[in-house]
């Protein structure tokens, strides 16, 4: 009979209790979901826009807002600690009602070029978000990559279309304000 003590898990269980810190991969990682876009703006242009909570609010609106702590909003970029955990977010429902939150962790910053977020969520145990910024002929090309670890049982597929539907959207505001294309992107559900 288990007594909770560590020494009961298996393995297994015990790897799922590690926190996330830097150059972990979990091997429970669902996806990846990608979804591309041809940007008409350079590669410092839409990193600006897409490393600002002004710029990922404007991609996740009018449905989704992040909320985050006065002075990390004005530190921008210059609050990043790669590995260390930044603020809890929470994520509002039409910018009033909390539907989950992100304990936002960027392990790896790489002006312009991208980054990767790996944080805990409340949906998710484990929430990883990989964005690349290519110089491209007319402007550049933005990725997004996602990789999640539910922390419920919950069907990978409806978990996926949320995903897709949500970076979707992001991305088309994203042609919307910096004008481009979509770009065909391999998913795995």
């Amino acid at each position: 009979m288990s007594d909770g003590a560590s020494g009961s898990r298996t393995p297994r269980q015990r790897e799922r209790r590690r926190p996330i810190g830097p150059g972990h991969v979990n091997r429970d990682l669902r996806g990846p979901i990608v979804t591309r876009s041809q940007l008409e703006v350079s590669p410092e242009e839409a990193w600006a826009h897409a490393t600002s909570f002004e710029g990922v609010n404007y991609e996740l609106g009018p449905m989704l807002r992040m909320t985050a702590p006065r002075e990390v909003r004005a530190a921008g970029l210059e609050a990043v600690v790669p590995g260390e955990r930044l603020c809890r977010s929470w994520v509002l429902l039409f910018g009033v009602l909390p539907v989950d939150y992100d304990d936002i962790t960027v392990e790896r910053i790489d002006p312009p070029r991208g980054f990767l977020e790996r944080s805990p969520m409340l949906s998710q145990r484990e929430w990883e978000h990989e964005r690349t910024i290519e110089p491209a002929e007319s402007g550049c090309v933005l990725t997004d990559s996602i990789r999640w670890v539910p922390r419920l049982p919950a069907p990978d597929r409806l978990v996926g279309r949320i995903v897709i539907a949500t970076f979707g959207h992001r991305h088309k505001r994203l042609r919307r304000r910096c004008g481009g294309r979509e770009l065909p992107s391999p998913s795995v559900l």
